[in-house]
């Protein structure tokens, strides 16, 4: 038996073949594809071009070519998205493994390169093994809310992302017409011409077949334990992988999932107080206005039923807001008509998000609020007490909590 990974007889398995492997590959096609484009949508709905602050990348140069001004119609559309890309990337974990088990001896195959095209084969697969394991890994840290890798996420993973697709496509154009072949064979074959077949293989405990419901079972296994944290209810009690999981945090009108709680945020409780806190508003050639609470509550009032969805996956069904329209704030300084975009700052210490901008289609929407109660009561704390923005098809981190000022006009 052979001892080094170089030689072809040291991998034994006798599952290993271009059906199997081909079998694998037109799952990730799909699947990757389909991830990389809710990646894509992910980052526009964050408005990068809009403004410094919402531009996590801001080297991206020609990688922003596809970006737009993300809609308020639908207003789960952020929900749906980020819950795809999420759901979708840990359920192909499985696939995925067993897709780079299966292609493992190619890795140590003698010589390294045997031509120009065949070192340039070579190359495209170590970026392509490299930037999947990448991807998947710090994708999987960002949902556990686990920040192990160094730098940001969010540079880390659109950069890695289009590295990553860009092999995977080379690879997709060079190989798929063969997984299709292969896919046209109405058995699998016992004798592969291939350098993926063992030559001395072990005696088989399971068939190909069994291997594919072995990979498929543990797909299965991880969206049943993941996708519930997009839902309310008891469908969020299925989500056993998902930080936000298992039981909602509370109960009553506030008792709905939330990523920062007021005292990680360094919210101090005497700024937020009635006597203490103060939005400012700020508008057309500086006209400026203060308003309390109390000036806030003598205002039109306006309800709204949108959700929270986040970066990592997870989501509310739709809770019932009310409070000042954004619109309307941006009337009181100057802004009749068509409003302008806004730029937000919280009271929250730290964090990359306590700022943010949005959109004067965003603003104009007449469901988006500066929101002062949820599901009939005031905001706690944890929600943004004394004010939030809210939304529609915003990402989480853009309904900033604890407002403390609006500046309206172009970004």
């Amino acid at each position: 038996m052979a001892r080094s990974p170089f030689a072809p007889s040291f991998w034994r398995s006798p599952l290993r073949g271009p059906w199997l492997t081909s079998v694998l590959g037109i799952v990730l096609l799909g699947g990757i594809t389909l991830l990389f484009v809710t990646g894509l949508l992910s980052y526009a709905a964050y408005n990068p071009d809009l403004a410094p602050v919402n531009d996590k990348t801001p080297d991206k140069g020609v990688l922003g070519f596809y970006l737009f001004s993300w809609p308020t119609d639908p207003h789960w559309l952020y929900r749906l998205d980020q819950g795809v890309h999420v759901t979708l990337g840990i359920t192909l974990i499985p696939v995925l493994l067993a897709k780079l088990w299966s292609v493992v001896p190619k890795l140590f195959t003698l010589p390294p390169a045997r031509s120009l095209a065949h070192a340039l084969e070579r190359i495209s697969l170590l970026l392509l093994v490299g930037g999947a394991l990448f991807e998947f890994v710090t994708g999987v840290l960002n949902v556990q809310l686990d920040y192990l890798f160094p730098g940001s996420f969010y540079p880390l993973h659109f950069y890695g992302a289009w590295v990553f697709f860009t092999a995977f496509v080379a690879h997709a154009v060079l190989k798929t017409p063969l997984a299709l072949r292969n896919l046209r064979r109405l058995r699998e074959p016992r004798e592969e011409q291939s350098e993926l077949v063992s030559p001395d293989p072990a005696e088989p405990t399971v068939s190909r077949r069994g291997a594919l419901w072995f990979v498929g079972g543990g797909s299965l296994l991880l969206f049943l334990t993941t996708a519930g944290q997009s839902f309310d209810g008891f469908l969020r009690r299925t989500a056993l992988l998902a930080p936000h999981g298992g039981a909602e945090p509370g109960s009553g009108p506030g008792g709905f999932q939330i990523n920062k709680t007021a005292a990680y945020a360094g919210i101090d409780p005497a700024e937020t107080g009635e006597e203490a806190w103060r939005l400012v508003v700020t508008g057309r050639d500086g006209r400026t206005v203060r308003l309390g609470r109390a000036e806030l509550l003598r205002l039109p009032l306006h309800s709204s039923a949108l959700p929270i969805a986040c970066v990592e996956g997870w989501s509310t069904s739709d809770q019932w807001w009310r409070g000042v329209r954004l619109r309307d704030l941006a009337a009181l300084v100057g802004y009749e008509g068509d409003p302008p975009d806004v730029f937000v700052e919280s009271l929250q210490r730290h964090g990359a998000f306590r700022r943010a901008a949005l959109r004067s289609n965003q603003v104009a929407d007449p469901r988006s609020l500066l929101a002062l109660f949820v599901n009939g009561e005031d905001l706690t704390p944890d929600h943004g007490h004394p004010a939030r923005i809210i939304v529609p098809a915003a990402p989480g981190v853009l309904n900033t909590k604890w407002v403390a000022r609006l500046t309206f006009g172009d970004l």
